[in-house]
C-alpha cells in the first residue's frame, strides 16, 4: 500500500510536513527529518486572531441532511472582493465569534470566487463549535479566517501521481471534502467510482447531490445493509488505484488494514477526530497556575485530560498540524508526536498538547 505518492508515504500536512503515524516506517522518518530540516521556510503559523485574517459573513444557510443534524453555510467577504482561490480537499480555520477556532471542510465550487461554502455537523458532546455554528451563527453573523488551507490534496493522475483511477469513500459529514474532488474527476475524464456510507439516508449530507453523480456512485447506509466490510467500501480497486478516504476513525482503519501490503494502491485519508493514542503510558501534568497535578490516562491525550480538568487550554484540529495548542513546557521531557513544530521550538521548551505526551511517568509542568 503506498500512502499518498510514490514518494510520499502519507499525505502532507497543511504546513507541508508529514503526517506523524506510529505505522510509519523508517523511511517515513527519514522522509519526515528532510522535510523538518527546511520547516523555518515551509512552516504555516497557527491559526490565531489577528490583523492577517479577514472577515467573512454568513450569507446564507441551508439544511443539507434530512434529518436537520447538518447545515451548510454560504460565506461571503466582507466588501465583496475575490476570495483567495482554494483546490479540493480545502479547508478553512473559522474563527468563531466565541474566540473558538474549528477547521470545516470546503464542499463548494473552487471556480466560485465569491462565496465559500462548508458544512457542519451538529456534535451534542463534541467541544461547542458546531453548537454554536447551528445555534448562534445566524444570517449576517461575521466570522473570521485566514483562508484555505489543504491537509487534503486531491493529487491528479499525470500530474503528479502515477494513479489511473479513483476511489472515493465517504462516511457521513466526510463527504465535504469530497464533494468538489467528483466535480473535479469528472471534469477532467478520470475513471472514478465512489461509495457513500452511513448509519440511514435521512443523515447523509448532500445525498442530492452525490446521487446526481449516477452509476459511478453506490450510496449504502446501515440500516438498509448493514455495516459495511473494508470490502464493500475499497469494491474492486485494482492496480493503478487512488483512494481517498473521509469518516469516521472505525472505517479508515477497516480501510488501512484491508490495503496492507498493496504497494499497487495509494491511500489517501482524512480524519476529522483527534486519531487514538497508541503505546500511550500514563504520566502527572502540573499546572503551573494551580499548582496541581491532573492525571493523563494511557489512552488519553493530555489536551483530553486537561479539558477533564477544566483547564482552558487553547486547541482547533486536535490532530498535530494546526499548532493551535502549541504550549510552553517549564519542566519535564516531551515525547513530540507531531511534525509541525521546529527543533529550535522543541529546544525552547513548545509542544502540542493534542498528540504529545511526556517521555516517561515524572510528568510535565505546563505554563497553563
Amino acid at each position: 500500500m503506498r500512502l499518498f505518492e510514490r514518494h510520499r508515504r502519507v499525505p502532507p500536512s497543511a504546513s507541508g510536513r508529514l503526517r506523524h503515524d506510529p505505522t510509519l516506517s523508517l523511511a517515513d522518518a527519514a522522509i519526515s527529518g528532510l522535510f523538518a530540516a527546511s520547516a523555518a521556510v515551509r512552516r504555516i503559523r497557527p491559526p490565531a486572531g489577528g490583523p492577517d485574517t479577514f472577515a467573512l459573513t454568513v450569507a446564507a444557510r441551508r439544511v443539507v441532511a434530512h434529518d436537520q443534524d447538518v447545515v451548510e453555510l454560504t460565506l461571503t467577504p466582507v466588501g465583496g472582493a475575490a476570495l483567495p482561490p482554494w483546490y479540493p480537499g480545502a479547508h478553512l480555520d473559522v474563527h468563531l465569534p466565541s474566540g473558538a477556532v474549528r477547521q470545516y471542510s470546503l464542499c463548494g465550487n473552487p471556480a466560485v470566487t465569491s462565496d465559500y461554502r462548508i458544512a457542519v455537523r451538529r456534535i451534542p458532546g463534541g467541544g461547542g463549535g458546531s453548537i454554536e455554528v447551528h445555534d448562534a451563527l445566524p444570517v449576517g453573523s461575521t466570522v473570521r479566517t485566514h483562508g484555505p488551507r489543504n491537509a487534503f490534496p486531491l493529487t491528479v493522475p499525470g500530474y503528479g501521481s502515477p494513479a489511473r483511477r479513483f476511489r472515493f469513500i465517504a462516511g457521513g459529514i466526510g463527504i465535504t471534502p469530497i464533494l468538489p474532488m467528483l466535480a473535479l474527476a469528472r471534469r477532467l475524464g478520470i475513471d472514478w467510482s465512489m461509495v457513500y456510507t452511513g448509519r440511514s439516508l435521512d443523515s447523509l449530507p448532500f445525498v442530492d447531490d452525490v446521487a446526481g453523480y449516477g452509476a459511478a456512485v453506490t450510496v449504502r447506509t446501515d440500516d438498509r445493509q448493514g455495516l459495511p466490510s473494508a470490502a464493500d467500501l475499497l469494491g474492486e480497486c485494482p492496480p493503478g488505484t487512488a483512494v481517498y478516504a473521509c469518516g469516521p476513525a472505525p472505517m479508515l482503519t477497516a480501510i488501512r488494514s484491508a490495503l496492507v501490503g498493496r504497494d499497487d494502491v495509494e491511500l489517501h485519508f482524512e480524519r476529522f477526530a483527534a486519531p487514538p493514542v497508541v503505546d500511550g503510558r500514563p504520566f502527572p501534568v502540573t499546572i503551573a497556575s494551580r499548582g496541581e497535578p491532573v492525571e493523563v490516562g494511557a489512552e488519553e491525550t493530555l489536551l483530553a485530560a486537561l479539558r477533564r480538568a477544566g483547564v482552558a487550554a487553547p486547541y482547533s484540529c486536535q490532530q498535530g498540524f494546526c499548532g493551535t495548542c502549541r504550549t510552553q513546557v517549564l519542566a519535564g521531557s516531551v515525547d513530540h508526536r507531531d511534525t509541525l513544530l521546529t527543533g529550535p521550538e522543541r529546544d525552547a521548551g513548545m509542544m502540542l498538547t493534542c498528540v504529545s505526551r511526556a517521555t516517561d511517568g515524572s510528568g510535565l509542568t505546563l505554563d497553563l
